[in-house]
């Protein structure tokens, strides 16, 4: 990845209210393969609406999206989705009764071959296989790929959450608060799936309060106030004073 790249992922001038409420103010972002974008601003900066947006779960009322170049309208998230652009929100939406694999292949299941397939059953061992090496290919540590989420460490599954994005994604992903309520280790474990991503020459878009999280794993940094973006710069740039300082308006 190189500065002068075009973007893989890009908004341009977009912006969204909601009645009197403006809360994206002609807000241009991008992202380019193998790069990761911190995504920062205080609550009500407008960030879960720009996510929405790049998500395709919101329409905004003017500005542009591409994707590899091309003009994209999103109908539905699902667009976005089956164009290669994954989301992880806050709530990771594992389903806890399900085994680590299922949730992996949840919407994605791989049918048994021949009359088993046609009549509905799945291929168990071939998706537990298959599940256990794509989280260990991006760095994640579950026990068995057949165990139920719901035994696992709120760690444990955000891992397992982040890593069916990384192992999906073809091209972007976008990852909202995925450190939230994680101790350090288990954090540590995040960040290093970020990492692969990138590795992995996907964009990662990188939504975090978490200052040092931002400044450890990022390339470039984008700091949203008010709807509005008013910093666009390497990480380089800042520290965690200057960073909080642009966030918060205390540095122009």
């Amino acid at each position: 990845m190189t500065d002068t790249s075009a973007p893989l992922y890009e908004v341009r001038n977009i912006s969204k209210s909601y009645g009197s409420v403006i809360a994206l103010d002609n807000a241009s972002l991008a992202v380019r393969a193998g790069e990761v974008v911190g995504l920062v601003g205080d609550n009500g900066a407008g960030k879960s609406t720009l996510v929405k947006a790049l998500a395709g779960a919101h329409r905004p009322d003017s500005g542009q999206i591409f994707l590899d170049g091309i003009e994209r309208h999103w109908a539905s998230p699902h667009e976005a989705l089956q164009a290669g652009v994954e989301t992880l929100y806050q709530e990771s939406s594992l389903a806890p009764h399900l085994s680590v694999s299922a949730n992996v292949f949840l919407g994605r299941e791989i049918v048994s071959p021949g009359l088993l397939g046609k009549l509905g059953f799945l291929a168990q061992k071939k998706m537990d296989a298959e599940a256990h090496a794509d989280l260990e290919r991006v760095g994640i540590a579950v026990p068995a790929s057949n165990r139920p989420v719901s035994q696992l460490s709120g760690g444990q599954r955000q891992a397992v959450a982040i890593g069916r994005t990384v192992s999906w994604a073809r091209k972007v992903i976008i990852l909202d608060e995925p450190t939230n309520h994680l101790g350090a280790r288990q954090s540590k474990e995040v960040l290093q799936v970020i990492r692969a991503a990138k590795a992995k020459g996907l964009g990662v878009i990188f939504i975090s309060h978490t200052l040092p999280h931002i400044l450890e794993v990022t390339d470039r940094i984008v700091v949203l106030r008010l709807g509005k973006i008013v910093k666009d710069a390497p990480t380089s740039d800042f520290d965690v004073d200057t960073l909080l300082g642009t966030i918060t308006g205390l540095l122009v």
